[in-house]
């Protein structure tokens, strides 16, 4: 792979104040020499509705998620949980996303997921909801590394900053690690097309 390892964050909120696309910048911030990380939401993208989509097509706002998705090294999905599951939004966009070409923007795609909740548990729950639809949808997902943000408004500053140093450390150090999968994965996927 030439060039910075690009990855694009995508978090699961809609609020604007969320600590989930606040944790993406910070991911942002905090990537390592060699790391590039864009952030995206799903703003834009409507309820799934068959009708609408043999009506209309698919929506500019899932098209344009598509290609950045497709322009990307990496994916990384920022979590929230609602009700220790999956939050019905971030599962939307995921499930028009899979309605555009769903093997061109899933299979083997390099996926992250990391996440961020009010609660005491961070968003275990809503990680392990995630496992059955990832799997599905064919992705390579990094596992050497877990990230689960509890507590998290006492992580985050008024303006969104993440402020906490140990979870700042935690995040760093999955960022590292999910960039060595990243290369490993495309030196290993090189290697097999040269043989």
């Amino acid at each position: 792979m030439s060039g910075p390892c690009r990855v694009l964050a995508l978090s699961g909120s809609l609020r604007q104040h969320s600590f989930n696309t606040a944790l993406a910048h910070a991911a942002q911030a905090l990537a390592p020499q060699g790391m590039a990380i864009d952030v995206a939401t799903l703003h834009g993208i409507p309820l799934y509705d068959g009708d609408i989509e043999s009506k209309d097509g698919i929506p500019e706002a899932v098209l344009s998620l598509k290609e950045k998705i497709l322009s990307a090294d990496a994916l990384l999905l920022v979590t929230p949980e609602y009700n220790n599951g999956v939050p019905g939004v971030f599962k939307n966009g995921i499930d028009w996303l899979s309605r555009t070409d769903m093997k061109a923007i899933f299979s083997g795609r390099i996926t992250g997921l990391i996440g961020a909740s009010m609660g005491g548990f961070g968003t275990i729950s809503s990680q392990a909801a995630w496992l059955p639809t990832l799997k599905m949808l064919g992705v390579s997902l990094y596992s050497g590394g877990s990230l689960l943000v509890s507590r998290a408004q006492n992580s985050f500053d008024a303006e969104g900053k993440l402020q906490d140093e140990n979870i700042q450390k935690m995040l760093s150090s999955y960022l590292q690690g999910f960039q060595t999968f990243v290369h490993a994965t495309h030196m290993a996927k090189a290697q097999e097309k040269a043989n």
